[in-house]
């Protein structure tokens, strides 16, 4: 099948996936409401008890955008994992389909309503007090890191849900999107912490994007975090897809 077919095929699906979306009143919720409710958590609830050298709602919006993204882009295990259960993939497969589209569209899909839920988070964030300094270049670039790590995990969250066996063990997935902000230098600087976390803190792949996301918006120091960003979301992007791909092979070879 040439590639013109294969694109033309995956945007259909994306198409397909995009209206479930906009038809699962549950997915819209917890996509746009359970953003804006960690923000506000952490600004009021947390926020006068950080002392981070400066307004902590400066410090802390570029590792909620990315929590969020992680916990968004984990719902494509879940919704791969339902197709494969709902018999919908079985009908794909007697269709003259590229069968990568399958996964593309989740993908993909994936990424851009991440991308329209950041957007909604930084405007929530500069209307209760988020002040970036950054110029359009840098917003620009800071949108292209989010659209990578994005990207990234979506294809691990689609490998996750060509493993699980059901749509609940795939939810499971999201558990793991979720903590590993937690330990990163999302809320609190990791020098803070114990000497284990603090090792850990500043070694995994989530910190050097966080801190590539500050600097871009808020003008702090980067140094070799972008490159550290790179790295890990090429990294993690072509092991998820490979495994992924590898995975949707052997479910639907029949």
């Amino acid at each position: 099948m040439s590639t013109r077919l294969a694109v033309q095929d995956s945007a259909t699906m994306l198409s397909r996936n995009l209206r479930h979306t906009l038809r699962s009143p549950d997915t819209m919720i917890m996509t746009v409401a359970l953003p804006m409710m960690i923000l506000l958590m952490f600004t009021y609830v947390f926020g006068g008890a950080m002392n981070v050298g400066g307004a902590y709602i400066d410090y802390v919006v570029p590792g909620i955008i990315l929590l969020c993204a992680g916990f968004g882009s984990a719902t494509t295990a879940v919704s791969l994992s339902t197709d494969l259960s709902n018999g919908i993939i079985d009908r794909f497969r007697t269709m003259a389909i590229a069968r990568s589209s399958v996964l593309t569209g989740h993908v993909v899909e994936s990424v851009l309503r991440n991308l329209i839920t950041t957007t909604l988070v930084i405007l929530v964030a500069v209307a209760v007090g988020f002040r970036p300094t950054g110029d359009p270049l840098r917003w620009l670039a800071a949108y292209g890191i989010i659209a990578m790590f994005v990207l990234a995990l979506s294809w691990l969250a689609a490998a996750f849900g060509m493993l699980a066996r059901n749509p609940e063990a795939a939810n499971g997935f999201s558990f793991f999107f979720m903590f590993l902000p937690y330990v990163s230098s999302a809320f609190v600087p990791p020098h803070s912490m114990p000497t284990a976390l603090h090792w850990f803190a500043e070694n995994q792949p989530v910190t050097p994007v966080i801190e590539t996301m500050r600097g871009l918006l808020m003008g702090t120091p980067i140094g070799n975090s972008a490159l550290l960003a790179v790295l890990w979301c090429a990294g993690i992007a072509l092991v998820g897809y490979l495994a992924a791909g590898a995975l949707f092979r052997r479910r639907t070879a029949r």
